[in-house]
């Protein structure tokens, strides 16, 4: 079997990334060379690939599930807003820069070529395509320079399946409304619908089942279930940022930055039962945790004075002064020391002091850090200093270069490096030491740095010891087998909830 299937949405988060990702999962499972594809995707939670370039990591889960390599060209054109009105602009993996909402629509047929030459490199090398779109088909005023729904589907010409997100409600005017606001042609691509996210008994929901075929005109493939899965979403849409409680032994405070980015960081954290993860976004709702994490940011300087303003700023310095474990991410860590300074407006031009509680300056740079990395902690002390040695793997994404100064603003002696690592990609692999620590508070630019049982096992369990508890209790978790069990438990879903019968025969014939 050859071809192609594309699934479409009636507005963002009906779940089209997991439903796309189950497909490849369960395409995979019935031995086909399957590869996922979007060809515009809008989000602040990147990833690297090996040959060091940057893409979606919607992507990046569903090639997971695919069980391939994550390569750039599954996500040809990746916008990262950094702010209301305009987003960096990364094309084939690279940045070309920031541009405005309008800047970008002017040029955005420009990038067609891209699209069509990353579609075709993929199609040759798998049997099937399952590609994703954005939004929703039916946002009128951006149909006429569409390259990443409707106008994608023509281009490439494949079968669309729409689907719905019942959990929202209006689930029957979201599919119907969206095909009537469709073109003929438009219309004659859509080969099924999908009801999403359907919690009760499925015998209730059919006779609306019928009614949305023949107001319609084509036949439901399928009504999936509200389920609980580990699998990586799309930013500000993810529902993890909203979860409160938990059991857990320990408490760690995730601050949401507005421009929250990688926040997929933390999963591994969140996976383990001695841990309760909450994701705070004012001073209310920051309680007594054993730790502060600062996750990436977009926009270092804006999220930086966010927190200021607010009020986390100074719960957070309260609680590093309190002895408390403070672990900063990318952009986190660059908030957590002395200056962040921004010469070339790569973000937000201007300068800012910094919380102070780290003896880093960081200026960014016209130039981007993209890279895969391997390395190790040194020798930190405070509440991680059992992380000495624990390897890891990860990835850098950055525009800025933070140096460790010979002392802080409060007289902390400096030049004490929190990991060493060298880049993948890099000949002769030269080791680099990056971040930095002092007390309880440190920081690094590692992407992925709970990924490795080791570092995830032995964060957790320096909590637990500080607070008196066994840390021999800790079980660890393998991140990479608990994933692929979430992906086998999609496909099971997928399959038990879809016609693939049905599926199969549009994939072959496209009709």
């Amino acid at each position: 079997m050859k071809g192609s299937i594309m699934i479409q949405g009636t507005m963002s988060n009906a779940g089209k990334s997991v439903l796309a990702g189950g497909l490849c999962r369960v395409l995979r499972q019935d031995g086909y060379r399957v590869a996922p594809f979007k060809s515009q995707n809008m989000a602040l939670n990147s990833f690297i690939t090996r040959d060091g370039l940057e893409m979606g990591r919607a992507q990046v889960m569903q090639a997971e599930a695919a069980g391939i390599e994550p390569d750039a060209a599954m996500n040809p054109i990746l916008l990262k807003p950094t702010n209301d009105t305009g987003s960096q602009v990364i094309i084939n993996g690279r940045s070309v820069g920031n541009m405005s909402a309008v800047e970008y629509y002017r040029h955005k047929k420009e990038y067609i070529p891209y699209i069509m030459e990353a579609y075709e490199k993929l199609r040759r090398q798998y049997d099937v395509i399952v590609i994703e779109g954005a939004g929703s088909p039916a946002e009128i005023n951006l149909k006429q320079d569409d390259i990443v729904n409707m106008g994608l589907a023509e281009l490439v010409d494949a079968p669309v399946l729409l689907a719905g997100d019942i959990d929202r409600g209006g689930v029957f005017a979201q599919l119907i409304g969206t095909v009537m606001l469709l073109e003929e042609q438009e219309r004659q691509r859509i080969r099924g619908l999908i009801i999403n996210k359907f919690r009760g008994d499925v015998s209730i929901l059919e006779p609306g089942l019928r009614m949305l075929e023949e107001r319609a005109g084509i036949p439901v493939t399928g009504v999936v279930p509200y389920f609980h899965l580990d699998i990586d979403e799309e930013d500000s849409l993810t529902e993890r940022f909203q979860k409160k409680d938990g059991a857990g032994l320990l408490e760690i405070a995730v601050i949401r930055l507005p421009r929250i980015s990688n926040f997929t960081d933390i999963a591994p954290l969140e996976a383990m039962e001695e841990v309760n993860v909450r994701y705070v976004s004012s001073p209310a709702e920051f309680g007594s945790p054993d730790a502060v994490i600062l996750p990436g940011s977009k926009n270092t300087i804006q999220d930086l004075l966010w927190m200021r303003q607010n009020g986390l700023e100074a719960k957070i310095i309260r609680h590093a002064s309190s002895g408390g474990l403070v672990f900063g991410i990318c952009g986190g860590y660059q908030m957590l020391g002395e200056e962040v300074s921004d010469p070339f407006g790569a973000e937000q031009k201007g300068t800012v002091r910094g919380m102070g509680l780290l003896p880093v300056r960081t200026v960014f740079s016209e130039e981007k850090t993209r890279t895969r990395v391997e390395g190790r902690f040194l020798s930190p002390g405070g509440i991680l200093q059992e992380l000495s040695g624990t390897a890891f793997e990860g990835y850098e994404i950055h525009m800025g270069e933070s140096v460790l100064l010979e002392s802080d603003d409060a007289g902390r002696t400096g030049r004490r490096a929190l990991v060493e690592f060298s880049a993948l990609q890099e000949p002769g692999r030269k080791a680099h030491t990056d971040g930095a620590w002092s007390g309880n508070v440190y920081g690094c630019y590692v992407h992925g740095i709970f990924d490795a049982p080791g570092c995830a096992k032995g964060f957790v369990s320096a909590l637990l010891k500080e607070k008196g508890y066994d840390p021999s209790r800790v079980k660890v978790t393998d991140w990479k087998a608990y994933k692929e069990e979430q992906y086998d438990k999609l496909a099971d879903i997928i399959q038990e909830s879809l016609d693939m019968e049905r599926i199969y025969q549009i994939i072959e014939t496209g009709k």
